[in-house]
């Protein structure tokens, strides 16, 4: 980090313009990344498979069809000349030149696709291409024109899997307005935190971030073709880019200003906050970045893309922050933070704070193990599944549209009908009716127009569920499907992938969970010299994550609170891929305010303070750091949680529940405690492990045992084996404020 340090103040401003250009480049290719995501699962499984052939020969027909109900006048049924004319109408409507199929009573008499007392029936319509997810909303408008217009007082409702998602028709916010919404809370905090105008700095980082991610991620689609970036990234990119950015900002600048007040000039305050929090900013981007690189083992491209593209996240915002943030800091710090309208010590509180959880130390650790164990508790009765239909929606058009279905008599299986693949030389009769007897199958309807045959005599057959396949239990029923079709790969749709990427990923998930805990234990170890610390910082992450889990069952599968918060009715279940993404970033989240408190208490502890010292020393240096970084976080994602897309609202209101349980009574309670605990143990570090690991980024010269380790900060500036901060000034350096 020295010679970090003197190459950014040698050349600051080749390091300021240098940001400018890719800032620049990023602002005007950043609105060309959505145009290179894609949405939808890869993995090499039957329902993959199925899709696959689905849609090179049928189209989107391996996607949850977007359902048309006509509900006929009272006393018309189906097979009533109006109903019969009405039918028709719809379907010389649907443009089957652009590639839009359907399935309906005309075309099937399939007793399935008729309501209670044959006064309703529904139309299932499929996309022109996989890539779609439901039927253009102005053709489903037609469509319901149509009907109504060949028999009046027809009632028509449009409802599917998709539109209940997107909230009947509602969206979610943009990615630009949650990155607005988010970057103004943070500023509101950075101007309480600083109580000047330098609150601007880190949020200036936090953007340059952003645009550097997006940029990085456009880079990836390209590098990595093969893998599937969900367009959910660019919102998880962005939030918590811009959250993790500003926290590490605000490390930074708070230990410039400390060595401001400690008596150093400006280039010097920049230098030993570039070398001394640079190295904490670092080791925390790897280690958070460590979260992630465990997913890549999972076999699901979704999630190695969620994981590849979230390795930058940490990695630039840590290179912004001990490059970008020096650099700006030399040439405007003391200019922004001359005029402060709020001073004030915020160590006093954290001071006492810690010399309380180091007096009581066994006290603290038990309520605090407590909490959390209760907490992780909850999380076995966690419930991996897709959400019910119900649960997508708790008002809007398709939400009544689906109440509509069920009260005419239709189940909700219907809105996940299966495609079932027929290869050539197969009687699509026979299939039907092995596909009959399967458990929980209500009806099989077999098409026979010609939208439905390909060119080699491939046709498509469809299994009605009783209930939403990939709901939880429904297991023994798609797998009772898989049997009585003509193979496993012949059965496709939305929730087949979904099941069989569930599987995969649940498969691979414990590997990847040690594969991150190994590698940030040995990570930490390297970086902090000590072999207790680290392993203590795995396990209490662990547990951390537990008890986030435990939250999110009871906020998300129970639904406490989840109707006030999101408008949303419980699902009885969490999404699948939810909880793998949420333990690939709290992980890394959680670990960063580990790093930020160790390393101040082993810099105090190389300072000559004892360990229950080092402990209060450290925590009153980075308590209320961490309390406003986690704050900043939690707003930021506050902001995530807008999305409409249901598991990244998971995801980031687990995030944030995790950030307030890990900056509270993880770093705040149970860490300082067990340090205390362990005393001298904490140091233990075999020569072994020194030779099999090597020497870590830096490493602090020990200062005379009993010195303060306050005082000691404006004399490292001038140890000897630190020539980087020993150099006088060159610049301007300005008054200590």
């Amino acid at each position: 980090m020295h010679r970090i340090s003197e190459w950014i103040m040698k050349h600051r401003r080749l390091v300021l313009f240098g940001w400018l250009a890719v800032f620049v480049v990023g602002l005007v290719l950043a609105p060309t990344v959505s145009g290179r995501l894609r949405s939808g699962l890869a993995l090499s499984s039957p329902g993959f498979t199925a899709n696959e052939n689905l849609a090179r020969q049928f189209g989107g027909a391996g996607i949850n069809p977007s359902v048309l109900l006509l509900t006929f006048p009272k006393g018309t049924t189906a097979d009533a000349p109006g109903a019969t004319a009405a039918l028709r109408a719809v379907e010389a409507t649907i443009p089957h030149d652009q590639g839009i199929r359907s399935v309906s009573y005309l075309t099937t008499h399939a007793p399935a696709l008729l309501g209670a007392g044959h006064q309703s029936t529904v139309v299932l319509l499929y996309p022109a291409d996989a890539q779609t997810d439901t039927v253009d909303t102005a053709v489903m408008d037609r469509l319901a024109h149509a009907a109504t217009t060949a028999l009046p007082g027809t009632r028509t409702d449009v409802t599917g899997v998709e539109q209940l998602a997107a909230g009947g028709g509602s969206g979610g916010t943009s990615v630009l307005v949650e990155v607005v919404i988010g970057a103004a809370l943070a500023l509101v905090i950075l101007a309480w935190v600083f109580g000047s105008f330098l609150a601007v700095l880190p949020l200036l980082t936090g953007l340059v971030s952003i645009v550097t991610m997006l940029l990085a991620v456009l880079g990836l689609t390209y590098v990595f073709p093969g893998t599937r970036f969900n367009p959910s990234i660019e919102a998880i990119v962005a939030i918590l880019g811009l959250g993790m950015s500003i926290d590490y900002a605000l490390l930074v600048v708070t230990r410039w200003r400390e060595s401001r007040a400690a008596g150093l000039d400006n280039d010097q305050a920049v230098r030993a906050a570039t070398v001394r929090a640079g190295h904490a900013v670092l080791v925390s981007g790897l280690t958070a970045s460590v979260g992630l690189v465990g997913l890549v083992v999972i076999p699901v491209s979704f999630v190695r893309g969620v994981a590849v593209a979230g390795l930058f996240i940490p990695s630039i915002a840590a290179l912004v922050s001990v490059s970008l943030l020096p650099a700006l800091l030399r040439a405007f710090g003391p200019a922004l933070d001359r005029f402060r309208w709020r001073r004030r010590d915020g160590d006093r509180l954290w001071r006492g704070w810690a010399r309380g959880v180091v007096r009581r130390r066994w006290a603290a650790a038990a309520v605090g193990a407590a909490v959390l164990i209760l907490l992780a508790v909850m999380t076995t009765a966690i419930n991996i599944a897709l959400p019910s239909l119900r649960s997508l929606s708790s008002g809007g058009p398709a939400r009544t549209g689906l109440t509509q279905l069920t009260a005419d008599g239709f189940p909700d299986g219907t809105l996940t009908t299966l495609p079932v693949l027929v290869r050539p030389g197969l009687d699509p009769a026979a299939v039907g009716d092995r596909l009959a007897t399967a458990k929980g199958v209500v009806g099989v309807l077999r098409p026979t127009d010609a939208q439905w045959r390909a060119a080699d005599g491939t046709s498509v057959v469809f299994a009605m569920p009783a209930r939403q396949i990939g709901e939880a239990g429904q297991g023994s029923v798609l797998a009772g499907i898989r049997a009585a079709a003509p193979s496993a790969d012949a059965v496709g749709g939305n929730e087949i992938l979904q099941h069989d990427n569930s599987h995969a990923v649940y498969h691979a998930f414990p590997y990847a969970l040690i594969l991150v805990a190994a590698i940030t234990f040995l990570f930490l170890a390297r970086a902090l010299r000590s072999v207790v610390l680290p392993l203590k910082a795995v396990l209490l992450n662990l547990l951390s994550v537990a008890a986030t889990y435990g939250c999110v069952v009871i906020l998300w599968q129970w639904g406490h609170g989840l109707h006030a918060l999101f408008g949303l009715n419980s699902s009885g279940a969490v999404n699948g891929l939810a909880p793998v993404l949420l333990f690939g970033f709290l992980f890394g989240l959680s670990m960063d305010y580990e790093v930020f408190i160790l390393s101040r208490i082993q810099e105090a502890h190389d300072d000559g303070a004892s360990t229950d010292e080092a402990v209060v020393e450290g925590l009153a240096r980075t308590g209320r750091l961490v309390t406003c970084a986690a704050l900043i976080l939690f707003a930021t994602l506050v902001a995530l949680a807008s999305a409409s897309d249901p598991v990244v609202k998971i995801i980031a209101s687990g995030l944030a529940i995790g950030v307030v349980l890990d900056a509270t009574i993880v770093r705040s309670l149970l860490a300082p405690a067990l340090v205390s605990l362990f005393d001298q143990a904490n140091w233990w570090w075999p020569g072994w492990l020194d030779r099999t690991l090597g020497r870590p980024l830096t490493r602090t010269r020990p200062a005379a045992r009993g010195a303060s380790p306050v005082a000691n900060v404006a004399q490292r500036a001038a140890l000897p084996d630190d020539p980087v901060l020993a150099r006088p000034s060159t610049g301007e350096s300005g008054g200590a404020h």
